[in-house]
């Protein structure tokens, strides 16, 4: 199957080529096109036959700055071009109507034959599946949302285009002007984006695609239900759900202010209430009929020749008001629509009436899926996270107990922290004087946790503890809530980040649930997250994978001990440096006990529009997804042996020690990163609302650096470092005797050793040592180029390590069509990698700022960004 596949897919790159050259002729002519295509075949050249770049570079040294835009943007589009038909390609594989031919049907189908899982056991955990996906901002893809509906409608138009019929004069018409539209809408924002603006794009996002697709997986999930048990889904449950950080976290980013927060909440209202009421004007449509049941009759308040026409017009005026004030920032008015149940109750009661009247088969339609989406997103469609570090709310309490005058919350030993909040927690007097005006930023944390009480943490679905360590950092959270006003329980989420605090979550939470007032405050669940990003900054991939594992190991094992239901967020990047990698298979290899019917992972931005961009796309991801979270709740993996546990451990010892002697240690290395990867540039161009660094300074340590633009830097230059080193070390140590022997039994027969080495083949494959050395060789300087050429080597030889243990010659012997898809892209990104290094040359070289290279800059980031799907 797989060779027509691909001779459809690149007859189809092809076409898209062809109608994005004859645009680029028009404006350009042909001269413009023939550099492009010199260019390009240069560059194909230099990778075929591996000869010399020095043709290329005399090529690119002769263009002017204006030049290289336009040239950066041909690349660029050939690039979201050919990631457009991938998609499509993806997207048309499966032909059968969902959920047939999917991964929740495979799943059903050996549920049947597994005698262990009962239909009583299967039911249950499909009933109280909560699988949550929590959607960030990223730097790369904060793209127009006109870029985006203009990009599935080429998608959508591709359905046309085969190999073996010539595609009609009409349709490629219609191509050739869509893409015309793409060409001359600039693709770049002048301006750094608002988190408003990240918060827009991702409710574009629930609009263009969840908004469709999660009643369908959730109609197929049912579907599977009935055929293999008997039972169905209740209305009432959502199996998957969506959350966003996008306007909630402010950990590290002063432009996320209270008042931000609130716009953002209300503007989630505003275009939850909108997308309701499409459905409603559609169902008043359909429900034209007479005979309807008491409960109806009821709700309408008046005879009606057609009652369920009746209520839907008094939900409609009820939303029409609510979206009006969501665009406000007045009180609420009576009448609007504020919680779920004031949507869902009278849609249930038009639900109930259609079956006992005999209508079941009109309730089953539109009216359903209504339901299903007002189980699923509720009235405020995405409920925030808001996020925050820790070292804010120590510098609130702090402020506090000198106002009060009862010592220094900063300068009180752990214990005399945790006694105090108790205290506070159990007693009902008032702690924050309504006097008190505070400095500035405790003020900001402060004005949090009141907009959070003022609307009883309505749009909001949890609260998360960036570098939390201790009790006390849970508690004091806890506190602050309960005494601004808020009388619901909140989710209060630790994020455990670095090696350290993993290596304690376990025992920061059994000190939690020691705590009797806290025990029962959390009512049998608790949340935590676990930091993918900064613990493999902190010690590198090998070592926090581990990690990771280990913690998880342990925080179930305290759980279990108190009881406690424990759900695992986990913060995964799109990249392998940052917990990234395929869905499905980082779900199944998680320990054993972790997924017991909840979960909660975040999307990283740039990950977002290739996984969830158009209904297709979510769909396919979505059955990955929640396949794997039943899977893992109702299969868990065998706990690893003990011979395996030992390796291990030895591994991530040597790859952290490796690792931080150069990241920590040597003194080059600060000098050699700024150096030779492009993030000085990433730090100056408007990428995203957030800092680059935790402290808003240009303070030279990584420690300081955000784990995106670490990662984010390296991707650019192709060298993947974050991914692989100390890796190296660890396994040239245990590549013989014994050792190599339990690490082919690890890779047979260990879910997560299988992903960790599925993940850093993946990485290296995408990783280019002679690209690499061309970063390195324009921009680094002399004194630097041996400590350069070490990392080169040293990948060098990891990749014949992963050779060796896969019993293969070269990477992706196994995975064709990963190893395809990165062919198919080679033409178009090689030439952005090259035009990158010469115009930081030139950024680097020139006095002062050129708007052009730096805009030239902007579009291969993104470029390269999108190539490498998992940039940071």
């Amino acid at each position: 199957m797989e060779e027509p596949i691909s001779r459809r897919l690149r007859h189809r790159v092809r076409i898209l080529g062809e109608l994005l050259g004859e645009t680029m002729l028009d404006q350009h002519g042909s001269a413009f096109l023939e550099k492009v295509e010199e260019i390009r075949l240069l560059a194909k050249k230099r990778r075929q036959e591996g000869g010399s770049i020095d043709a290329l570079q005399d090529v690119l040294k002769s263009l002017d700055d204006e030049y290289l835009v336009s040239v950066a943007r041909a690349f660029n589009q050939f690039l979201n071009l050919a990631n457009i038909a991938e998609q499509a390609e993806t997207t048309a594989i499966r032909r059968a109507p969902f959920p047939e031919v999917s991964n929740l049907d495979d799943l059903f189908k050996r549920f049947a034959e597994n005698e262990e899982i009962d239909n009583a056991k299967l039911v249950e955990t499909i009933r109280e599946m909560k699988c949550e996906l929590v959607l960030t901002a990223h730097p790369t893809e904060i793209t127009r949302r006109t870029l985006i509906q203009k990009y599935n409608r080429i998608a959508a138009q591709l359905e046309v285009v085969t190999e073996d019929v010539e595609l009609r004069p009409d349709k490629r018409r219609e191509l050739e002007r869509l893409i015309a539209e793409v060409w001359y809408t600039d693709e770049i924002r002048t301006e750094r984006p608002t988190p408003q603006d990240e918060a827009k794009w991702g409710y574009a996002v629930i609009e263009h695609s969840f908004w469709t697709a999660i009643p369908r997986i959730w109609e197929g999930l049912e579907q599977l239900l009935k055929k293999y048990t008997g039972e169905e889904l209740p209305l009432t449950a959502a199996p998957i759900t969506v959350a966003s950080w996008m306007g909630g976290d402010r950990d590290g980013n002063p432009n996320v202010t209270a008042e931000v927060t609130d716009e953002v909440i209300r503007l989630a209202r505003w275009m939850a209430a909108d997308l309701y009421l499409r459905d409603i004007e559609d169902l008043l449509a359909q429900l034209s009929m007479t005979v309807c049941s008491k409960d109806v009759l009821a709700l309408c308040g008046e005879e009606s020749h057609e009652p369920y026409r009746s209520l839907l017009r008094q939900l409609r005026e009820r939303l029409t008001a609510t979206r009006q004030w969501a665009g406000t920032f007045d009180a609420p008015p009576p009448g609007l629509i504020m919680s779920r149940q004031d949507l869902f109750d009278p849609l249930y009661a038009c639900y109930r009436s259609l079956h006992e009247c005999g209508m079941g088969i009109i309730a089953e339609g539109l009216l359903k899926r209504t339901l299903i989406r007002v189980s699923t997103f509720g009235v405020t469609l995405v409920d925030l996270d808001i996020r925050q570090n820790a070292d804010k709310h120590e510098a609130l309490m702090d402020a506090l107990t000198n106002y009060l005058d009862i010592g220094s919350y900063k300068s009180w030993s752990e214990k005399a922290r945790q006694d105090f909040l108790v205290d506070e927690l159990e007693s009902k007097r008032p702690l924050i004087p309504e006097q008190w005006k505070p400095e500035p930023e405790v003020q900001e944390t402060l004005d949090t946790f009141n907009l959070i009480a003022e609307n009883n943490a309505e749009g909001v679905a949890s609260y998360v503890i960036s570098m939390a360590k201790n009790p006390s950092d849970v508690l004091a959270v806890v506190l602050l809530l309960k005494k601004c006003g808020l009388s619901r329980r909140l989710p209060v989420v630790p994020l455990f980040e670095t090696l350290q605090d993993l290596e304690n979550a376990a025992w920061t939470l059994e000190r939690l649930l020691r705590i009797p007032w806290y025990t029962n405050y959390v009512a049998g669940h608790q949340q935590v997250m676990i930091g993918y990003s900064d613990s493999a900054k902190d010690a590198g991939q090998m070592a926090a994978a581990w990690a990771q594992y280990r913690a998880q190991e342990d925080l179930v094992t305290i759980s279990e001990k108190y009881n406690v239901k424990l759900t695992l967020f986990h913060g995964r990047g799109g990249a392998p440096g940052r917990g990234g990698g395929p869905a499905r298979a980082a779900i199944l290899s998680q320990p054993p006990g972790s997924v017991k019917h909840s979960m909660r992972v975040t999307e990283q931005g740039e990950m977002i529009r290739f996984k969830y961009g158009s209904e297709a796309l979510a769909l396919t991801n979505l059955d990955l997804v929640l396949s794997a979270t039943i899977e893992a709740s109702l299969m868990p993996p065998a706990k690893p042996r003990e011979n395996w546990r030992l390796l291990m451990d030895k591994m991530a010892i040597v790859a952290r020690e490796s690792y931080r002697e150069i990241v920590r240690d040597d003194p080059c290395f600060i000098d050699y990163f700024e150096q030779g990867t492009p993030e000085r540039e990433l730090a100056k161009l408007a990428l995203g609302s957030r800092p680059a660094r935790r402290s808003g300074t240009d303070n030279r340590t990584i420690e300081d650096l955000r784990a995106i633009p670490w990662v984010f830097a390296w991707t650019q230059k192709r060298l993947m470092l974050p991914a692989w080193l100390g890796t190296d070390a660890a396994f040239e140590q245990h590549l013989s005797g014994k050792d190599l022997y339990v690490l082919k039994e690890m890779i047979a027969e260990w879910p997560f050793f299988q992903t960790q080495l599925a993940m850093l083949e993946m990485v290296l494959s995408k990783a280019d040592v002679d690209i690499a050395e061309e970063y390195d060789k324009v921009l680094v300087e002399p004194q630097l180029q041996e400590f350069a050429a070490r990392f080169r080597q040293r990948m060098t030889e990891l990749v014949k390590i992963v050779n060796t243990l896969r019993g293969q010659d070269d990477l992706l012997s196994g995975n064709v069509e990963f190893k395809r898809s990165l062919e198919l892209r080679h033409p178009y990104t090689d030439p952005l990698q090259f035009l990158q290094v010469e115009l930081l040359r030139r950024s680097r070289a020139a006095d002062t700022e050129n708007p052009s290279v730096d805009k030239a800059l902007l579009v291969t980031i993104a470029g390269i960004a999108a190539s490498m799907r998992n940039t940071g």
